[in-house]
């Protein structure tokens, strides 16, 4: 019986090559995208969840209320990942990271004793041996239990071992950063690489610096590793006490106001699962690590099941439409014996065909597609082929799938009754009936949804590409790893000043973009009768040139200049925001005091963006400060070739042994934005995905109301109708669809889309015309995927249509 429906099933693929190919085609297509999402999901959670421990480990958050506003951080000063270990019995161990702020952000050189050139890295963490114990840092070589013990030591990577090492005698040599002989590092661990799918990604462990800040420095995260069974909610409450205990008697000692004090006791800490950190955390632009969104995870795993559902359709649609063709022979064989279940068992099994050759080919297509894939979202996914799992669950799949998919089409094409099919008096699936219409607007409605999805991602990625930021990022070259110009710095400034093509220049590491250095504190005005109450803000160390290199808007006051001896002791220039936040109408001339020390403000910036337009300008102030971790360069307008040949040649006469790394401002703040610009381009390639699957069942659907209704054009066609007639009555139908699907589609898409724009401070406004451009573009779609079938037939000859009456 089984083999009598193979051979049924084959025949039917035979003599029905056009729907057979959509069927297989949509269905491939469909599975191929879920595969590529089911990938994409997979490797999202995955994050964090390598560490055996992974349930008791926590990183520590801040919580207060300023100013009526809630707080939150995850910086933490030195000593209190100490007095959480020593004050909790619950806490096994607490270890402190950090980044970015001792050391800055960037690319350091990197030179191995005996060599004469440095390279550049980047990728360096600063952790002490807690931490380490914490992350499980896995060693290949040297003793994990004193790994980050000695000041001067460092660990690296495995894949750093074997490009600096590669005859394995890593162990005990000796690295300078940045070309400081002075101070020299051991090599005390080679660790395995850290996993991809981490939130913290290093090459390079470098020990904590005890003598660098005390209760009133916030520099570090800080990881715990709780004790089995630990009540977490429990905890959390028990260590609020750090704050009356350590950090209020700190800063008594720093003079500060009772009002201030009580901003403190608002303080509450919590504990957040390492396994949340990179995909549910909402401290995604303050702490500066790599994160994902768990709403693109659930929006990707909705479009997965539509895509699906879009195919499934289009094999429910074409099996019921094709129901006359099958009609007679579901009569003739009812008419000889067959039962019902005989030929449900036939159709099905026929479905569950399809769906595994569809599910072969879908395979092969995410197999070829997913290195494109990879690069869109930067990731390194591979099909799981070795996996036991993996090959059973797409035969599953595709058999549930199959069966799901050929359920319906299987009870409705076994219910003809012999009778009536073989008087002729059935014709279904010659009109399109009230389920097929359903099912047409179900799948041009989610086709219409995503596209209003796809205009309004590229509209507001153009409007974060040409926003007025607020400085200059046209023509600056940024070039990296300059520490290692140490004392030369000036001397090194001044030769690129000279150069024709160079209009200024800067040197900070403190950009206005990711990866650049980044300093929170507190400021309070002198003398002013508000509590005592300060606000946060950047303090960011520049030099005299900093504000002109980069075009920034200067308000009110003046800029920073070498004829006042102070402006390089006390004075500060504030940003907008900054005098709003502390209440100063004029501020020129106030005092602003920030730890023990006091500064003047000289000058009112007017706001300019400095993290992602996902986020609302903050207060940020600019001192003089030495901080050599970049040297910004801008260029005059001209030929930028022959600038950066001219700038190369100052930098090989000052380090003649290193070669020059250098990026472009422009670009760097274009990868801020990366992640938000992979994920619209990962959504349109799935949006195009669903809409290919869409088309292909209504060319299916079109081709076969031609083929139907070929007898009656020709006739129509004899009687002397014309073109523009045959073509309405072979369009109007769809068309019909297709406006009801746009007009449920504006309003869902509307809601939508304006849900993932409040993600952005910064955002466009949702116009109409963006859903009119959406409706012209599916109905472009429909009439083209409709045309093609319907003026063939309206132009067909009559005899050809009228030969075998």
């Amino acid at each position: 019986m089984f083999k009598n429906h193979l051979n049924i099933a084959w025949r039917t693929i035979k003599k029905d090559k056009l729907f057979t190919f959509i069927k297989i085609g949509g269905f491939a297509v469909g599975i191929a995208a879920c595969l590529l999402i089911a990938l994409f999901i997979r490797n999202e959670v995955s994050y964090d969840r390598h560490y055996a421990k992974k349930d008791q480990i926590y990183r520590v958050v801040f919580q207060g209320v300023l100013q009526g506003e809630v707080m939150k951080s995850t910086h933490f000063q030195l000593p209190f990942a100490d007095a959480l270990q020593s004050d909790f019995p619950e806490i096994n161990k607490a270890g402190k990271v950090n980044t970015i702020e001792i050391f800055g952000a960037g690319k350091r050189g990197f030179r191995i004793n005996g060599e004469q050139e440095s390279t550049f890295e980047e990728n360096f963490i600063i952790a002490d041996q807690e931490a380490f114990d914490i992350l499980e840092i896995d060693l290949e070589l040297g003793d994990a239990s004193t790994a980050l013990t000695n000041p001067k030591s460092i660990v690296i990577s495995k894949s750093k071992a074997d490009k600096y090492f590669p005859n394995g005698n890593a162990l005990q040599q000796t690295i300078f950063l940045d070309n400081d002989t002075s101070n020299p590092y051991t090599v005390t661990g080679v660790m395995k690489d850290v996993p991809k799918n981490s939130h913290l990604d290093f090459d390079f462990m470098l020990p904590v610096e005890d003598n660098y800040g005390g209760w009133t420095n916030q520099n570090y995260f800080t990881y715990v590793l709780v004790n089995p069974n630990t009540d977490i909610q429990e905890l959390e409450q028990k260590m609020s006490s750090i704050v009356e205990k350590y950090i209020i008697p700190a800063q008594i000692k720093r003079g500060r106001s009772e009002a201030f004090l009580d901003v403190l006791r608002t303080a509450e800490y919590k504990l957040q699962p390492i396994t949340d950190i990179y995909l549910k955390s909402d401290l995604k632009m303050q702490d500066g690590l790599k994160h994902g969104d768990v709403k693109f995870v659930w929006l990707f795993a909705a479009i997965a099941i539509f895509v699906l559902l879009l195919a499934i359709i289009n094999f429910i649609n074409l099996s019921t439409a094709k129901s006359a063709n099958r009609a007679k022979e579901v009569g003739l064989r009812k008419t000889i014996g067959a039962f019902r279940n005989n030929l449900v068992n036939q159709f099905l099994t026929e479905s569950v065909i399809f769906s595994i050759i569809s599910f072969v080919l879908g395979v092969v297509f995410a197999w070829v597609l997913l290195p494109t894939f990879n690069e869109i979202a930067a990731k390194n996914m591979v099909l799981p082929w070795s996996d036991w799992w993996f090959a059973p669950l797409l035969l599953i799949s595709a058999l549930i799938v199959g069966v799901l998919a050929g359920l319906y089409p299987a009870f409705y094409l076994s219910a003809f009754r012999p009778a009536s099919v073989l008087k002729g008096k059935l014709s279904v699936g010659s009109k399109s009936g009230k389920l097929r219409s359903g099912l047409v607007v179900f799948q041009f409605t989610t086709s219409v949804v995503l596209i209003i999805g796809t205009l309004i991602i590229y509209r507001q990625m153009d409007f974060i590409v040409s926003k007025e930021l607020g400085y200059d990022k046209e023509r600056v070259v940024v070039l990296e790893g300059t520490n290692i110009l140490g004392e030369k710095m000036e001397s090194f400034k001044e030769q690129l000043s000279s150069l024709s093509q160079v209009k200024n220049v800067t040197s900070t590491n403190y950009l206005p973009v990711d990866g650049g250095s980044r300093n929170g504190n507190t400021f309070m005005v002198e003398g002013k009768d508000d509590g005592g109450r300060g606000i946060p803000a950047q303090i960011w160390k520049v030099d005299y040139d900093y504000i002109e290199t980069l075009g920034i808007q200067l308000k009110k006051g003046r800029s920073f200049s070498k004829d006042f001896a102070s402006d390089s002791v006390n004075s500060i220039v504030i940003n907008t925001k900054m005098a709003s936040d502390l209440g100063l109408q004029d501020p020129i001339g106030k005092e602003l005091s920030n730890n023990s020390q006091v500064f003047t403000i000289i000058g009112v910036i007017e706001d300019f963006h400095f993290k992602s337009l996902k986020e609302d300008i903050s207060a940020l102030s600019l001192v003089i400060g030495k901080d050599f971790g970049a040297v910004s360069v801008k260029l005059e307008k001209g030929n930028p070739t022959e600038a950066l040949a001219s700038i190369e040649k100052v930098w090989n006469k000052n380090i003649p042994n290193q070669a020059l790394n250098y990026t472009f401002l422009e670009q760097e703040f274009a990868q801020m934005h990366n992640d938000v610009r992979r994920m619209g381009k990962i959504f349109n390639s799935f949006a195009l995905f669903a809409i290919l699957v869409a088309c292909l069942g209504l060319f299916a659907l079109s081709a076969f109301m031609v083929e139907q209704r070929r007898k009656e054009i020709s006739i129509r066609r004899v009687l002397g109708a014309p073109f523009k007639n045959i073509y309405q009555l072979l369009t109007i139908d769809f068309l019909k669809l297709i406006l009801i699907s746009i007009c449920i589609a504006i309003p869902v898409g509307w809601y939508l889309m304006n849900r993932w724009l409040e993600d952005f401070a910064y955002r466009i406004t949702i116009g109409w015309e963006t859903f009119l451009m959406a409706g012209f573009i599916a109905l472009g779609i429909a009439v083209l995927t409709i045309s093609y079938q319907s003026v063939g037939a309206a132009l067909l000859k009559p005899t050809k249509g009228l030969r075998t009456e």
